[in-house]
This record gives C-alpha cells, structure tokens and sequence, in this order.
C-alpha cells in the first residue's frame, strides 16, 4: 500500500507540473529565445544601405547574417511578406575614423564603424515592438589599407550586429 501511495504522488506532482507548464505563455529554448507559442513566422526584410559610405556587400551580408541567426536558433518559418514578426534593418553609416594617435599626432589604429536602426514588429503582441539602433565596430592598424582588412572586419562586426539584433527583438534581454 506504501508503494501505490508513493507512486499516487509521483503521478500526481507530474501531472501537475505538466499542466503548470503547459498554461505558460511564452515558449522558452536553449538558445535563450523567448517567443509565443501561437507566432511561427518571421519576414526578414532585405536590409536597407543608406549609409553615405556605401559598402556594396553589407546590406545583403546583414541579410543572409539575419535570416540563418533565426533559421538557427528559433522554430519561425521565413516568410516572403506578412510574417507574425517582421523586421526591417537600415544601415545608417559605415564610418572609419582614427581610434588611436600616435605621439606625431599620425593615426596608430582606424576603427571601422556600422551603425544600423531596427524596427521589429510582432503583428500578434505588438507589445513586444521594438525599435532602435545598434553600433558595431572594430579597430585595425592604421598601417593597413582598409580595402585589406574590410571584408574580415565587417564579418566580426556583422556577427556583433546580428546578435544584438536577435536578442534584442526576440530574445528580449
């Protein structure tokens, strides 16, 4: 008899915890990714370059970076148009600019700067709109030409932009 009581709360607590679980609101993963059960779309737009500097590669570098982030770490389906979630990227400036000066007052080490404005929209919870700016850069010896060192400096600062992206909208931290 000590045994069936035993296994009556075991049952019973589980069966609790199950339903506990199953009123929760938001779908939580691995990947830190806090999305509600009911959206299962996202339509990433093709970034946008409105940057005076115009690097030819980076709207659709954004955008490749962007859709694979998501296909990755969350269960969305990537739609054409009209996604539960839609986000829009801008590129606003592609800046270089001295970052270091030497004692000659000669530039030591040039930062490469991208700036980017966001406007995601969750159709289904607009309360998790989100709209902002993100800046990501990365320094190189002023020595170096930037044509040598632009396509490495703009995959790591890509990299930081998507993750800020991606945490912003819907990881939410």
């Amino acid at each position: 008899m000590i045994g069936k009581r035993h296994e009556y709360r075991i049952v019973t607590v589980l069966a609790a915890a199950a339903l506990i679980l199953a009123g929760c609101k938001i779908t939580y993963s691995f990947s830190g990714t806090s999305i509600q059960p009911d959206v299962k779309t996202i339509c990433i737009e093709q970034v946008v370059n409105k940057a005076t500097k115009v690097n030819p590669a980076l709207a659709n570098q954004i955008t490749e970076s962007l859709n694979d982030k998501f296909k990755r770490l969350t269960k969305l389906s990537t739609v054409e148009e009209d996604g539960d979630l839609n986000l829009a990227v801008t590129i606003e400036s592609y800046d270089v600019r001295a970052a270091a000066i030497s004692a000659n007052d000669v530039a030591a080490m040039n930062r490469l700067t991208i700036t980017v404005k966001i406007k995601f929209t969750n159709n289904l919870h607009p309360e998790n709109n989100v709209e902002s700016s993100f800046a990501g850069y990365d320094d190189f010896d002023a020595t170096q030409s930037l044509d040598a060192v632009e396509a490495s400096l703009c995959d790591a600062i890509v990299e930081k932009l998507v993750d800020d992206i991606f945490n912003a909208t819907v990881a939410q931290w």
